[in-house]
């Protein structure tokens, strides 16, 4: 998926990554298109097929062609346009002309990449959390009331996962800026729920499902039988302190929702995605979340010419959202995958039809959002500070880790519970384990940085996150996925990073002192 699942998987892409002369794409050199050429002029010359399926396509420009031609070429092909964007050279349109994308591409003076953002009609769901949710009963948050102590939260006795990056002792010092807002790209929040309502920024909301941003007031929500994923995701980052529930690791900044998951699937696809941050940059949002990858394709292979379309589309999308002033941050996901290998067997993908097994090298087949350049990306510790069984790593790939959760390694806590503990729909509260609840506490530590850094830059503030970050080497022993205690052989440590924690666990207190 863009999944939420429990095979969430993202990669963190390797610096040497170019995705193309055109993600420096500006809107000053928008302005001119070039011609087209007789071999495109007649490709589109006949009238469509428009026999095939609906489907989605996303269609970047070359650095001087304009939107308005784009738009031309997309009509002519049998395509309808559902929106734009002039800043980075992006269209997205719908056709089911089955030759729609091989028309557009012949028309390489106008176009540089063009992909259907799926494969055929929504079948399946994934996100980044390992297992299911488990709700906390009254009886288990009385327990945790119960041994709260003065300044604790009435469930924060339950939050190993705050204890392990300091954000308690953070928290007397600086609970973070209502200048700075989060935004969680995920599948909807809750913003009436009790912790969140205080924090939460309308203003800065929306729901990009379909590529076009949606303001109505709740389009945000969930949908009524939908994930509780991104309102986990969103308390973990900013529920409040304010004597109810739990308590967020930066619980004095804005969070937002932006909603990119499909009705019924929880699927992420590109247009909606690449809304998504488009948003992000024009509401002045300083740090998103991103724990999902972006369906139907785990890894994007650029020898492919749809999975190299939606690589260019979003890459071009967080590009211009951090010039914008925006970091964006990426879970690693939860296959348990090595993503600085050679060889890693995607037998999951597309996840919109029947997949189809390859094996693919994480060099040049990328997972997205998370492998894109800029962006943070974040593997996932137990209670023992051990990577958990389920995250994926890799040396030079993950950027630091933080508590992700992992049923093996048990708290001294009232639930004795290692998953991570945080907001639920309807004003609940539940246990969640996976790459997607790291994530958020580095987008939390992130928004520490930002309050008390408000002049830093997006690789400033990622600067600050690797440096401040606790050292942790490669351990002798890791849980495994049933929980038998095996030999860290995975792990590979150089450059003062290691290959299960990057740079290190990211520590909240330091950001703000």
């Amino acid at each position: 998926m863009a999944h939420l699942g429990p095979g969430r998987r993202r990669i963190a892409v390797p610096v040497g990554l170019a995705l193309t002369a055109s993600l420096a794409f500006l809107p000053s050199v928008a302005a001119s298109a070039a011609p087209l050429g007789n071999t495109a002029d007649t490709a589109v010359a006949a009238k469509p097929d428009t026999t095939g399926p609906k489907l989605s396509y996303v269609a970047n420009l070359t650095t001087y062609a304009s939107v308005k031609a784009a738009k031309k070429a997309v009509e002519r092909a049998g395509g309808t346009v559902v929106t734009s964007y002039e800043q980075i050279g992006v269209v997205v349109a719908h056709s089911q002309n089955p030759d729609f994308a091989k028309q557009l591409r012949a028309q390489r003076g106008l176009f540089v990449s063009v992909g259907a953002t799926r494969t055929a009609p929504l079948q399946t769901v994934a996100t980044t959390e390992e297992g299911t949710t488990q709700k906390l009963s009254a009886a288990d948050a009385a327990k945790a009331a119960a041994k709260a102590t003065d300044g604790q939260e009435p469930l924060e006795p339950n939050q190993w996962d705050l204890r392990a990056i300091k954000a308690d002792q953070a928290h007397k010092i600086n609970d973070g800026s209502r200048n700075v807002t989060v935004g969680v790209i995920d599948t909807g929040v809750d913003d009436t729920h009790p912790d969140l309502a205080p924090n939460f920024s309308k203003g800065q909301s929306a729901n990009c499902v379909g590529g076009v941003a949606d303001t109505t007031d709740g389009a945000w929500r969930p949908y009524p039988d939908g994930s509780d994923h991104g309102t986990h995701v969103a308390g973990t980052i900013a529920a409040a302190r304010n004597g109810i529930g739990v308590a967020g690791v930066a619980p004095g900044v804005q969070v937002a929702a932006i909603k990119v998951s499909e009705p019924g699937t929880s699927l992420f696809f590109t247009e909606a995605v690449v809304c998504g941050f488009m948003f992000a940059a024009e509401k002045g949002i300083e740090v998103t979340n991103n724990s999902y990858y972006v369906d139907p394709w785990l890894y994007n292979c650029k020898a492919d010419d749809d999975q190299k379309a939606l690589v260019e589309a979003l890459g071009r999308a967080t590009k211009y959202a951090e010039r914008k002033g925006v970091l964006s941050v990426a879970s690693a996901g939860n296959s348990n995958h090595d993503l600085a290998s050679n060889a890693i067997v995607d037998d999951t993908s597309p996840d919109d039809a029947t997949p189809v097994p390859r094996t693919i090298d994480p060099h040049v087949c990328l997972d997205i959002p998370t492998q894109l350049p800029g962006v943070v990306t974040v593997s996932a510790t137990g209670d023992q500070g051990l990577r958990s069984y389920y995250s994926s790593f890799g040396l030079g790939v993950v950027d630091v880790a933080a508590p992700g959760g992992d049923k093996w390694q048990v708290p001294a806590t009232p639930d004795a519970n290692g998953r991570v503990l945080s907001t639920l729909p309807g004003g609940g509260y539940g246990y969640k384990q996976g790459t997607s609840m790291a994530g958020p506490h580095v987008a939390g530590v992130a928004a520490l940085l930002k309050s008390a850094h408000p002049k830093a830059t997006p690789s400033q503030l990622q600067a600050m996150l690797k440096a401040q970050a606790t050292k942790a080497a490669c351990p002798e022993k890791i849980y495994d996925a049933a929980g038998a205690l095996v030999d860290a052989a995975t792990c590979q440590s150089k450059w003062g990073q290691t290959g299960y924690y990057g740079y290190g666990v990211v520590d909240a207190l330091k950001a703000v002192k």
